[in-house]
């Protein structure tokens, strides 16, 4: 195993490895990083294979990574990444650009009937036959020098994911291929959408439930605390817990004792931020009505759940024929998206989540099906 690992620990040594790696059909990619007391990842080891070896790459000595952003976004190689949604987010993180065109091996079974989430291990076990060890996930990637069990857990996994990507693609047809990378092309698009921290209140809990004018104090607070969670580099419940959120914006303290009394609220935040807070909410409570958020609509009824499911089963038939897993067929944030276009008399709009594949298979379906409810018996 050792002589099929090979460390780079320069940036001349990235630079020409990565060119190497430009002339290649593909490369499997794999991260190891920590995420425990920050807003970001930091990376330990990334490792790189086109087929023979295992690559290391070692962040920690290298600060040059346009090479690694241009083989990213080079379209000629296909990147293959297992499970790969935090991945994404330490390339972004490290070089700017992110992988295109991406191939999920997880997606990629899922497409193949074999399991929806699939873990890598399982998924080894499956089309390899290989039982890899347990794995060295809670171990310290930042610790040097790294142990021998670490280095070669990581260069086996990467060596393995050239093998399940040969014999996935082997059984994928073009059609599904395609799939996979739409599917690949989409998570991409979605992290690389800045997100807007003014807007994520929208996503906050029973967020409906408040009033406008307790929804702008909701705005406030929650922007304030995902500028400073990327600002102080921190975890968001670390800044102001998520279960405090809902009743700041509700009750509106106006001094520390009545802070301190709120739901889930640590000391600390009190202590350290507990002034800001009050101000905040003080300021974004006396904004005039028309500076309000527009109020968010209600969730669907539970007399909506009998057509939600009937949606759903287009997508479970199209599932069937296509012999591919449920899940990946039709999301339910998509389908409820679809019902409040026009709940409950119509007429439904496809929504923009629909797209590619999806919406060429089953968007007529789904408007058809609606129209069938609609009709007088």
């Amino acid at each position: 195993m050792a002589n099929d690992i090979h460390w780079i620990r320069d940036n001349a040594s990235l630079a020409e490895h990565c060119a190497a790696w430009r002339a290649l059909p593909f490369v499997a990619l794999d991260t190891e990083f920590m995420r425990v007391d920050t807003f970001y990842p930091i990376a330990g080891l990334l490792q790189v294979s086109g087929g023979d070896k295992a690559y290391l790459i070692d962040p920690l000595c290298i600060d040059d990574w346009r090479p690694l952003a241009e083989l990213l976004q080079a379209q000629t190689v296909v990147k293959v990444l297992h499970s790969c949604s935090e991945d994404l987010e330490v390339f972004l993180r490290l070089t700017g650009s992110l992988p295109v065109p991406l191939f999920d091996t997880q997606v990629a079974a899922g497409y193949l009937n074999l399991g929806f989430s699939m873990g890598y291990s399982r998924l080894v076990q499956t089309l390899l036959g290989i039982e890899l060890p347990k794995g060295e996930t809670r171990s310290d990637w930042l610790q040097r020098p790294l142990s021998a069990t670490q280095i070669s857990y990581a260069a086996e996994d990467v060596l393995h994911l050239v093998e399940v990507y040969q014999a996935l693609t082997q059984r994928l047809s073009a059609e599904k291929h395609a799939w996979v990378l739409e599917d690949g092309a989409e998570l991409v698009a979605a992290l690389s959408r800045e997100v807007d921290p003014d807007e994520l209140w929208r996503e906050a809990k029973l967020a409906w439930k408040l009033s406008r004018q307790q929804q702008a104090v909701l705005r406030a607070l929650c922007a304030w605390r995902e500028r400073q969670a990327r600002a102080r580099n921190q975890p968001r419940n670390r800044i102001l817990r998520e279960h405090s959120l809902w009743p700041l914006a509700r009750t509106q303290p106006d001094n520390l004792v009545a802070l301190a009394r709120i739901e889930d609220m640590h000391p600390k935040t009190v202590r350290q931020d507990g002034e800001t807070l009050l101000a905040l909410i003080r300021e974004a409570a006396a904004l005039p009505p028309e500076q309000w958020p527009e109020a968010l609509p209600e969730p669907l009824p539970i007399e909506a759940s009998a057509l939600l499911k009937k949606l759903r089963a287009v997508g479970q038939r199209e599932g069937e024929r296509l012999e591919i897993v449920p899940e990946l067929m039709l999301r339910k944030k998509t389908l409820e998206a679809l019902l409040k276009s026009g709940y409950p008399n119509g007429p439904y709009q496809l929504p923009d989540s629909l797209r590619g594949w999806r919406r060429e298979l089953m968007g007529q379906a789904l408007l058809d099906c609606l129209a069938a409810e609609g009709e007088p018996e």
